[in-house]
């Protein structure tokens, strides 16, 4: 029998005591909402589309083990390991994620996924996490050593994810990855002068996407203005907040998966409105802030720049992709097609956000910095 009292010393123990077990649950509750509701919405999808009911569940199952597996592994992982396996990482699916561009897969309009057998891998998915490792190392050398180029660095990488993501298209992906490198050179300090030039560059790439891709600006006018286009998806998913009320309809009886052709993916939200009400709603919004402002409560007094800027970045990049799948459910924002963590179907997602969760774990377990020595220095902003 394995003993996890405060006296014992294995590796097991010493994470279970160090590690926020609350923090934890509450990744595996996301988790548990999402196989609940891809059971209630895959079925009807999956039917539509040729496969047999529980095609999605079973994929979606599949991949949960690992992810898990994945999460807890990482979560073991000392800083300095962190660090390697981030860098590693990003190199390996920065490669197959330019393969994308020859070789990739495509699907209603984009190149994003390379084929092996029966399974679509993503790698921008997995970019995002790891991008944030790559980053948050330079960032924080340059911190250490101001004649190092980390901004330059990082800047340059991030203009050639970006350029992929403009290639390939997935427009969205690219406002979310924008958003946390720009979090992250803000934190280290980025003068504020650049703050300003970035702000207006961003403003800028937002404007040509508009002009120059006919999907974005059909999205954002939809979105101005219901009237000048199909709105229809937004629509029907307001009429599933508006159908499930306070309490829902009933598992299994929404009719929201009947007519929306991603109800297991960009629109699951929409069906926990409709078939377990306001109530879950609320639960999964609550969920998210808890994540992610009990990951930022972890770090409010770490001195390690490494650690802060990669912390920081992971959770940005979960909080910002769940508040813009949530904010496009209830038409708040113009559609992105973007998932909702851990709830959506989809097996890249799912393990990229489990590395990246387990990453969060391991940098804020207490003491976790104990033998990664670089800290921030004095004066630094």
């Amino acid at each position: 029998m394995i003993n996890l009292g405060r006296t014992d010393r294995s590796i097991i123990g010493h994470w279970w005591w160090t590690v926020d077990r609350l923090f934890i649950l509450t990744v595996f509750i996301l988790m548990f909402i999402g196989v609940i509701l891809i059971m209630a919405s895959s079925p009807a999808v999956a039917d539509r589309i040729g496969f047999d009911s529980f095609h999605f569940v079973r994929r979606q199952l599949f991949f949960i083990l690992p992810s898990i597996f994945i999460m807890l592994s990482v979560s073991l992982l000392p800083p300095l390991w962190i660090r390697r396996i981030g860098v590693a990482s990003f190199c390996l699916f920065l490669i197959l994620f330019i393969l994308t561009l020859i070789i990739g897969y495509e699907t209603k309009g984009a190149q994003r996924w390379l084929q092996f057998g029966s399974f679509l891998l993503q790698p921008s998915e997995f970019i995002k996490p790891t991008l944030v490792i790559f980053t948050a190392w330079m960032l924080s050398e340059k911190m250490s050593d101001r004649t190092f180029p980390g901004y330059t660095i990082t800047i340059g990488v991030s203009l050639l994810i970006l350029t992929i993501l403009f290639l390939q298209p997935d427009i969205g992906m690219a406002m979310v990855i924008s958003a946390v490198m720009f979090v992250q050179m803000f934190i280290a300090g980025l003068s504020i002068y650049f703050v300003i030039l970035f702000s207006i560059f961003g403003m800028v790439i937002a404007f040509f996407s508009y002009l120059f891709f006919p999907h974005v600006a059909s999205r954002v006018d939809r979105f101005l203005d219901p009237k000048s286009g199909d709105s229809y998806q937004v629509d029907t998913a307001l009429n599933a907040f508006d159908n499930g009320g306070l309490l829902g309809t009933g598992p299994g009886e929404g009719v929201v998966k009947e007519i929306l052709p991603d109800a297991h993916a960009d629109f699951i939200f929409a069906v926990a409105g409709e078939e377990f009400g306001i109530i879950l709603v609320l639960i999964i919004i609550i969920l998210f802030a808890f994540l992610v402002l009990r990951g930022f409560s972890k770090i409010l007094n770490e001195n390690n720049s490494f650690i802060f800027l990669t912390t920081s970045g992971i959770l940005t990049q979960i909080g910002l992709q769940a508040v813009i799948n949530m904010g496009v459910n209830m038409r708040l924002l113009p559609a992105k097609g973007m998932t909702l963590p851990f709830i959506s179907y989809g097996g890249s997602s799912l393990l990229a956000l489990s590395f990246g969760i387990g990453v969060v774990i391991a940098l804020t377990r207490r003491r976790a910095n104990l033998k990664f020595t670089k800290s921030i220095p004095e004066g630094a902003n």
